[in-house]
């Protein structure tokens, strides 16, 4: 089936990161709305005559995205502004670099205390890569680091050289009334339920720092927004805080290594805004930052936990280990074909060569093998995470995560009920063992029928953010390389039971909530499709193979630092609240 093409009467306009409605409205009227009447009635066609069979998936790989990208344009007087072309998609990025640092006080014009807020998954490394870049730059702004009074994480703060005597360490609010940038990194929960006192007690025209957008999604929920005394802009590392930081100290021999990150400026006082936004990035080492809106960023973020970077992997490693276990396959060989096989070779192989080298990877029966679950778990898969992106983009999961924070604690009468373990379950102990005999450098097996679960996931996923209209610097980086770089080498060495159980409150929650779905849906439609011997669907395999997007994952390999992740098997990543033994 042709690509089918979205007629334009004027070209649409350009608009800066986070652009106002107004904006998006006066986009919306160059677009001829005709077209999408006509796309819908032929996808209900499609749907009635077809159900999920060889023409609707078709559609799926080769229809224009009903929400229309935009090309998200920025303007910076301190750094180089690049544009690369993904996908026949031209996009604005700035390259990181630690011979950029002495640019930082000329990006941070006007900034005295950058108060980093909360000592979590991104406080510790966002905290120390600032410092120590701003000391590389030789800048005499300085970073310092706010907790609550009583807080545990006062130690491990103290440990990594912010302290009281100095002036880097302090109360939460005092650090925030004195900073002329304000990094909230705490807990998304925490965050709703203490913005209006930290707006309160930000200075007039500095500046919000955030690292996710939950809180514009909070804010919106209610008909609010932030006060408008303040500039807000987001900084977002494609990977978890230990990521952010272990691969800046990696870096420091090569001219940088890191996380990828986006940037969003929502609101922008007096001009500084975008500036400020792209020296932050840049002094926490990320190799190449990308332009997003907070809203965008926020949804394919809790999207994306839910999804390939922990609650699908979760569950996809559930269903098969079971399933393996069953069809006679010992727990050990089952777990290294699931589990080690996903956190190790499957991601390495992403990670350097692409999802086509996976596939290529595999001949005769093994590559059928492939193809047969590949088959069967693509609409399985997307079935989930399409209701998941319409979930998280009707603020249903936020508020999810923002009742459950208050569970968390004793309130009318009923028991706290804090989140509990998952490690202490068969397959869990099965991969204790498994780890500690595993020689050092072992990626586990490649197992066909794992791999192809594994990538139909994650080219669903990508379609579903592909239709919602994110970018691909955006979708590359939110569903493949924080994956594959980030959180995948992690859950190699300590096991996905050990990130589910210690990883940020929202990722958590929405592991919990949702691995069961995957789960159950592989297992009562995919491997049924499979064990009833469902024909292979060629054109789903054949518009994987020629899928777009793996030329822009090769653009965007291009861009990463030559170092990988290094990850001890006793790698700990957990603040103090929630130390806890782990598989």
């Amino acid at each position: 089936m042709a690509a089918a093409t979205l007629p334009f009467s004027r070209p649409i306009p350009k608009f800066s990161p986070s652009p106002s409605s107004e904006t998006l409205k006066e986009a919306l009227k160059h677009i001829n709305l005709a077209s999408f009447s006509s796309t819908a009635k032929s996808l209900r066609a499609l749907k009635t005559t077809t159900g999920r069979g060889s023409a609707l998936s078709a559609w799926m790989a080769s229809e224009t995205a009903l929400k229309t990208h935009f090309l998200l344009d920025f303007e910076t007087s301190v750094f180089k502004k690049d544009m690369i072309s993904l996908a026949d998609r031209d996009e604005y990025i700035v390259r990181g670099g630690r011979d950029l640092f002495n640019l930082l006080p000329d990006a941070f014009n006007g900034i005295n205390q950058i108060g980093v807020i909360g000592w979590g998954s991104q406080g510790p490394a966002q905290a120390q890569n600032l410092r120590d870049s701003l000391a590389e730059a030789k800048s005499d702004i300085v970073v310092k680091v706010g907790l609550r009074k009583g807080s545990r994480s006062f130690a491990e703060a103290r440990a990594a050289g912010f302290t009281e005597e100095n002036g880097t360490l302090g109360d939460i609010y005092e650090t925030i009334s004195g900073s002329d940038l304000v990094l909230l990194l705490i807990s998304d929960a925490a965050q709703a339920d203490n913005y209006e006192k930290i707006f309160s007690c930000m200075k007039p025209n500095s500046i919000l720092g955030l690292s996710h957008g939950f809180l514009l999604g909070h804010l919106q929920s209610m008909g609010l927004d932030f006060p408008k005394n303040i500039s807000v802009i987001a900084v977002c590392p494609k990977g978890m805080g230990p990521s952010v930081r272990r691969l800046y100290v990696q870096g420091k021999e090569i001219n940088g290594a890191g996380i990828n990150s986006s940037f969003a400026v929502h609101q922008d006082v007096d001009g500084r805004a975008t500036n400020v936004a792209l020296g932050w990035s840049v002094a926490l080492g990320s190799p190449f930052t990308f332009a997003t809106t907070l809203e965008q960023e926020y949804r394919s973020d809790i999207f994306g936990e839910r999804g390939i970077l922990l609650g699908a992997v979760h569950g996809i490693v559930e269903s098969l280990f079971r399933r393996f276990t069953e069809n006679g396959m010992s727990e050990d060989l089952a777990y290294k074909n699931t589990v080690e096989c996903i956190t190790g070779i499957i991601s390495k192989i992403i990670s350097t060569q692409g999802m086509l080298a996976v596939y290529n990877s595999f001949s005769g029966e093994d590559k059928k093998e492939f193809e047969k679950a590949y088959s069967a778990s693509y609409y399985p898969c997307m079935e989930i995470l399409y209701e998941c992106y319409e979930d998280v983009a009707a603020g249903s999961e936020i508020c999810s995560v923002v009742l459950a924070g208050r569970r968390f604690y004793e309130k009318e009468g009923l028991p706290a009920f804090p989140m509990g373990k998952i490690d202490q379950t068969r397959m869990w102990k099965v991969g204790e063992r498994v780890r500690s005999t595993r020689p050092a450098g072992d990626l586990g097996p490649l197992h066909p029928f794992t791999a192809g679960v594994y990538v139909a996931l994650m080219m669903a996923q990508i379609e579903i953010l592909r239709k919602k209209g994110h970018s691909y610097s955006e979708i590359i980086n939110e569903s493949v390389i924080e994956s594959v770089d980030s959180l995948n080498p992690f859950m190699h060495a300590r096991g996905v039971s050990f990130m589910v159980d210690n990883c940020s409150t929202t990722a958590r929650l929405g592991s919990r909530k949702w691995a069961p779905r995957f789960d159950y849906i592989l297992t009562q439609q995919a491997l049924v499709a499979v064990d009833n011997d469902a024909p292979i669907n060629g054109d789903l395999i054949s518009n994987f193979l020629s899928d777009p997007v793996h030329g822009a994952i090769k653009v965007c390999a291009q861009l990463r630092p030559t170092v990988d992740i290094s990850v001890p098997p006793d790698a700990d990543f957990v603040r103090p609240e929630l130390r806890q033994g782990s598989n």
